[in-house]
């Protein structure tokens, strides 16, 4: 039994670091190519899959074939180039907007 909570105290001391690390970031994307009326729910659902996402707001913000999400995500489980790979394995390039950090 002491060797038990000796184990699993010494997991948790190596493992405390990790969780200090995590931090929910938020990201905005720019993601092209998301014209019609069912590629805006399309991009979201597909942000929304990526592991580590917690939030996507979608927004068509010029009415061009544009769109921009707005991701708000746990920086220990994902990042700006895994949803930016997601999308555009779907059909639709994206990039990180000029002036917001990833």
């Amino acid at each position: 039994m002491k060797t038990q909570i000796g184990i699993f105290a010494a997991i948790g001391m190596l493992l405390a670091p990790l969780a200090v690390h995590a931090r929910e970031t938020t990201v905005v994307l720019n993601i092209h190519h998301a014209g019609c009326v069912l590629c805006g729910p399309i991009v979201k659902s597909t942000l929304a899959h990526v592991r580590g996402v917690n939030n996507v707001s979608v927004s068509q913000a010029d009415g061009d074939a544009d769109v921009v999400a707005t991701v708000t995500y746990d920086n220990a489980q994902t990042s700006p180039a895994a949803m930016i790979k997601a999308t555009t394995g779907q059909g639709y390039p994206a990039e990180i907007a000029k002036g917001t950090n990833g």
